[in-house]
Formats: structure tokens, sequence, C-alpha cells
């Protein structure tokens, strides 16, 4: 079965989430300082205090289920959803808090952006014929 697009798109996104926090992290550990630890914070859903070593795993676990999407591995799949699931949660603060304008059109952006993916990787009925054909 051909991987569908947009699972080929999601996957690229999950790589490049990996490859900048992998560059995070181990431009942290060459020369600390030079980057701030928080430049991750985005993907790293709390756990950007922990140091580049949690940057540098965290980046690893992006990198893999990026892969697992491109050899249509459903536990990727799963992962990816979890992602998005965990992306909208940790942005319901910040839209709560934002003020009218700029900040508040963004967030809504990212969540609604977060929720299409988790729901095509969930619903779109060629997704779940290129998970279910791999096994």
């Amino acid at each position: 079965m051909q991987r569908p697009f947009g699972v080929t798109i999601v996957a690229l996104l999950f790589c490049c989430a990996g490859v900048y926090l992998w560059s995070i992290g181990a431009t942290l550990l060459i020369s600390p300082g030079t980057v701030s630890i928080l430049a991750g914070r985005d993907f790293m859903y709390g756990l950007e205090l922990a140091g580049p070593y949690m940057t540098l795993l965290v980046g690893t676990a992006w990198g893999l289920v990026g892969w697992g999407l491109f050899r249509l591995h459903n536990w990727a799949r799963w992962l990816a959803m979890l992602a998005m699931v965990l992306g909208v949660a940790g942005l319901v603060p910040k839209i709560s808090l934002a003020q009218l304008g700029v900040a508040i059109f963004w967030y809504g952006l990212e969540i609604a952006l977060r929720v299409a993916v988790g729901w095509y990787l969930a619903q779109a009925p060629a997704v779940i014929d290129a998970f279910s054909t791999k096994s």
C-alpha cells in the first residue's frame, strides 16, 4: 500500500522536530549557554528544564515517531496522536491567558492544526487502510 501524502508530511514534521531538538541538545552539550534551554519548549511539554540530555532523548522520541510513520507502524500513529493531544492540552492555558489579538489567533491556529492532524491520523480512511495493511 502506498503511504498517504498527509502521513508523509506529518512524518517529515516529526523528523524535523527531532532534528531541531537534537541540534539544541548537541549545542548545549558542546557550548553551554549558547542557546537557551527553553528553545525546545514547544516540543518538550515541560521537560525542557531537565537539561541537554533530556532534550536529546525527547528529540530521539520525535525522530522515532517520524521514522515509524514513514514505515507505517501503527504504534507511531498512536504516539503521534498522543503528541497532538498533549500539544493541545499544553496550549489551553496559553490561549486562556492570551489577550485579544495576534496571540489568541496564533494559539487558536496551533490548536486547530494539531486537532486536524490528530483527527486525520485517527479517522481518515486512507490512513486507516494504509496502517491496517502494514502488519
